[in-house]
């Protein structure tokens, strides 16, 4: 589907109905004032039992629209954040999020997961309110890692879930419980 606020309102109204108390929704648009107008109209979406977090990226005009959204009350997540500089600039603007991307940190040639684990240091010490919302997990090996170095936000496929959840030790334990149950 096209990605139109009238297509996202109804994204947001199918996942409140799955339970959904927050989600998160890309602005868009050529220019500053371009994503605020957008922005708005996706905060809008936010209802007395889902917020509506306006995502942006953090470039020079998104942090420029996320301060004009930020100053109207919507909530905001600075998204593509490859930097504890932009995390730095993220969290001096009052954002909810940071949301740097480990994969793409690590494609880049840089070591993703150190890099992140920095921001929240950073994030930690200032006692800022910004979260990280890190995303492009590729492994559970990175998901574990950060969680524990203390991050509780997390976006990830179907693929490092499973890999999350599976251990050849529980199968095989699983399978004893299963024989000793039938005898």
């Amino acid at each position: 589907q096209a990605c139109t606020v009238a297509n996202l309102r109804d994204l947001a109204k199918a996942a409140r109905n799955l339970g959904a108390r927050e989600i998160q929704m890309q602005t868009w648009g050529p220019n500053p004032d371009q994503m605020v107008e957008t922005g708005k109209k996706l905060a809008e979406l936010a209802e007395p039992d889902l917020r509506a977090v306006v995502k942006v990226p953090a470039t020079a005009g998104g942090f420029q629209a996320a301060r004009v959204l930020l100053e109207g009350g919507s909530p905001v997540t600075l998204t593509a954040v490859y930097t504890p500089g932009q995390v730095m600039a993220a969290a001096g603007l009052g954002a909810a999020y940071a949301a740097p991307c480990v994969g793409r940190l690590n494609d880049a040639g840089q070591d993703g997961t150190a890099t992140v684990l920095t921001m929240h240091d950073i994030l930690a010490r200032t006692g800022s309110h910004t979260r990280l919302l890190t995303a492009s997990l590729r492994t559970a090996e990175q998901v574990v890692d950060l969680a524990a170095g203390g991050l509780d936000t997390f976006t990830f496929g179907i693929q490092v879930a499973e890999q999350l959840l599976d251990s050849d030790l529980t199968t095989a334990a699983a399978a004893d419980f299963q024989r000793a149950a039938e005898a």
